[in-house]
């Protein structure tokens, strides 16, 4: 900044607290709503994921409205209502049978090979785990595709969850003693196009940053309709 002549600019040196979400929070709440969405909205863009789940445990605690966020995917999932306020998550949508009915009742075996697959009731430990591919999917997906079983699940190991619904602390806590503990060959994200449905990608980003893994990673998004985005 240079030096003022007359002493009208004093420069002090001086350790800085580190960042702690919660008292950013306390500050935060006080401006009211509107303040406390542009903050978590902040958060999200930035990917500051790890932030953003101690601000909505800050909420929870609080009983503070959790507001809606604006994913990049919202941007583009050509529908479901974003406007402020709404859950394209939640948007009612009736569009029929997407898929000629079969009167066939030949019996499908299952391509699942481990149990239990609940993402808080998986074991944090367990012999299957080893150099196991993994497939992690939102609870939805099983239900909008209908191949699931033979063209995402097969060969897989198979984690459960929703992370608009579930607690995301424990699932980011959970997932981060899971990697530190395993040695995972890959993994596989199935998602909704929702953009609350996104937040299991963020989830699993911040727990493999957190287990300092580096593992890769393919993700698929389905259409509410069933199709591969």
């Amino acid at each position: 900044m240079g030096h003022c002549p007359v002493d009208a600019i004093t420069i002090e040196e001086r350790e800085a607290e580190p960042y702690q979400e919660e008292k950013v929070m306390d500050e935060i709440v006080k401006k009211g709503p509107n303040t406390i969405k542009a903050h978590l909205q902040h958060l999200l863009d930035h990917n500051e994921t790890g932030y953003l789940l101690e601000a909505f445990d800050y909420l929870t605690k609080h009983n503070l409205p959790i507001p809606d966020l604006v994913e990049d995917e919202c941007m583009t999932c050509g529908g479901g209502g974003c406007s402020a306020g709404s859950c394209p998550g939640s948007a009612v949508q009736d569009f029929g049978s997407t898929a000629p009915t079969s009167s066939s009742n030949q019996f499908v075996p299952s391509e699942l090979t481990q149990w239990p697959v609940q993402l808080h009731l998986i074991p944090i430990q367990a012999p299957f785990w080893n150099q196991a591919d993994v497939l992690i999917a939102a609870d939805c997906t099983a239900y909008a595709y209908g191949n699931f079983h033979s063209n995402f699940l097969q060969g897989k190991k198979l984690i459960i969850g929703c992370p608009k619904l579930d607690d995301t602390n424990h699932y980011l806590d959970k997932l981060t003693q899971f990697f530190q503990t395993n040695q995972i060959k890959s993994v596989t994200v199935l998602m909704m196009e929702v953009p609350c449905c996104s937040g299991l990608l963020s989830l699993l980003k911040e727990a493999m940053k957190r287990a300092n893994k580096s593992i890769p990673i393919f993700h698929h998004t389905l259409s509410v309709k069933g199709e591969i985005l």
